[in-house]
């Protein structure tokens, strides 16, 4: 058995049953589960999971919050509930959009429940990536450690595989998102940094001329094909012969989606990055240092609405671009250790015998965000407490008034940062100077967003005397 057999079992007892999933995916914390009927799920229920740190409610889809152990959740619910993808997939499905505007709302939150399933599998891929390619500056920077060796050639690849490669991983989520097979985006991302095509110069398709790009660790170009492959692939699927399906539907795919991706939206994918690249350094140079403060303090309700997910993808653009991040790059940082110290903060003000399993519970997940991972800490401690998360608006705005004042930068894009990841702060010299002001930054968010929720709380509870 595993250790979310009971919460799998809550879950499909109150979601209408197996008949009733459409499909069920996860992000770093989440298992997200997407129903046919929303009147079929019993939502009053849902509020209590066993083993879970609440829900949120994104109309047909679920999503429930798990913590870093999410992965095990997954797949002991897709065991007991005996669900394969695909399953379902005629059923007649509730529309729960009739009516409503489709307003700025609607559109982040079809954009966020999108972009989270792409970005989020890659994480871990990021993380290595990312700390083993600090780790090695500091070793060649400051131990001497020769760039010839076998050791730093198997540091350099496992960096290189993590971001280098990043078409190839983009292009297999965003091609299973929209439900295509999964290796046609990979095979898509793969053609896009294959040595034949990446950065090479003078290319042509039957007299048309290929613009030189170089797509390694790139983000939007392989986005753009895949969109463009959903449509070439379901005509072509609908067009061609069952008998010659196997073979004819890849292969006509691909000669029609690799030209027009290499010719047009490679291209325009990369100047897109490009220019968001712009945009967000003209944001910084005419809002100045207050633009990090603001940025961190809003970036927990960025996470709660799922538009977190699309920021990746631009810290990873101006990266490239530029060789660093100081606009984006912090705002995680920030925000999640300031959530940390706040809920540490209420686990400490919490008292009684009654209290000690939820005190122990709320001090893990403070922890937890302190080193990244903040879904469990905001909705299980801080989403009900309005006064909790004032002080967690204090430590990120002091943070963020730190971090702008010292103009600090992120070199290494890594997924979730925390306490475990000041190495992002290394630049290509292996110089220590950001990482020492991401740390005095680490220090007054923790220490004014502990404090003020103390205080805020402690008035909040003289107030309730």
């Amino acid at each position: 058995m595993g250790s979310y057999d009971e919460m799998s079992r809550y879950i499909l007892d109150n979601v209408g049953g197996a008949e009733n999933i459409t499909n069920v995916t996860h992000c770093a914390t989440r298992l997200r589960i997407e129903v046919a009927k929303k009147s079929n799920v019993n939502m009053e229920a849902l509020k209590t999971i066993p083993n879970a740190a609440g829900i949120v409610d994104k109309g047909r889809q679920l999503q429930i919050i798990i913590g870093p152990k999410v992965n095990d959740a997954y797949n002991d619910f897709l065991e007991l509930s005996g669900w394969k993808p695909g399953m379902n997939a005629n059923v007649e499905v509730e529309d729960l959009s009739a009516g409503q505007p489709h307003n700025a709302k609607w559109v982040l939150d079809k954009v966020a429940g999108f972009m989270a399933p792409v970005f989020m599998p890659i994480v871990p891929a990021m993380i290595v990536g990312g700390m083993i390619l600090a780790l090695a500056r500091v070793g060649i920077n400051y131990f001497g450690l020769d760039t010839s060796t076998g050791t730093v050639n198997i540091c350099m690849a496992l960096f290189q595989a993590g971001f280098t490669y990043f078409p190839i991983y983009v292009g297999y989520t965003m091609s299973k998102q929209l439900k295509i097979p999964e290796i046609y985006g990979a095979f898509l991302g793969a053609v896009l940094i294959c040595d034949r095509i990446n950065g090479v110069e003078g290319l042509s398709f039957l007299g048309i001329p290929i613009p030189q790009v170089s797509y390694g660790s790139t983000v939007f170009p392989v986005m753009l094909g895949v969109f463009f492959m959903y449509f070439v692939y379901k005509f072509v699927k609908k067009i061609m012969p069952e008998m010659f399906t196997f073979f004819g539907t890849p292969l006509l795919t691909m000669i029609i989606v690799v030209p027009v991706e290499l010719i047009v939206l490679g291209p325009l994918g990369t100047y897109l990055s490009n220019g968001v690249a712009v945009v967000c350094i003209w944001l910084a140079n005419t809002l100045g240092f207050v633009t990090q403060p603001l940025l961190a303090a809003v970036y927990p309700y960025m996470v709660m609405f799922g538009i977190d997910k699309g920021i990746g993808p631009i810290s990873i653009a101006m990266i490239a671009e530029q060789g660093y991040d100081v606009i984006f790059g912090n705002m995680g940082f920030i925000s999640n250790i300031a959530v940390g110290a706040t809920t540490l903060a209420v686990a400490i003000q919490l008292k009684g015998k009654e209290n000690k399993a939820m005190k122990g519970l709320y001090s893990s997940f403070g922890m937890t965000a302190l080193c990244g991972v903040t879904e469990p800490a905001f909705y299980g401690a801080l989403i009900s407490r309005p006064k909790a998360l004032m002080g967690t608006a204090c430590g990120a705005l002091a943070g963020g008034l730190v971090a702008g004042i010292f103009g600090l930068k992120k070199y290494v894009q890594i997924g979730c940062p925390g306490l475990m990841t000041f190495i992002m702060y290394i630049d290509d010299t292996g110089s220590m100077y950001f990482v020492v002001i991401a740390a005095i930054v680490a220090v007054v968010t923790i220490a004014v967003a502990f404090i003020s929720t103390r205080i805020f709380m402690s008035k909040d509870g003289k107030k309730a005397k």
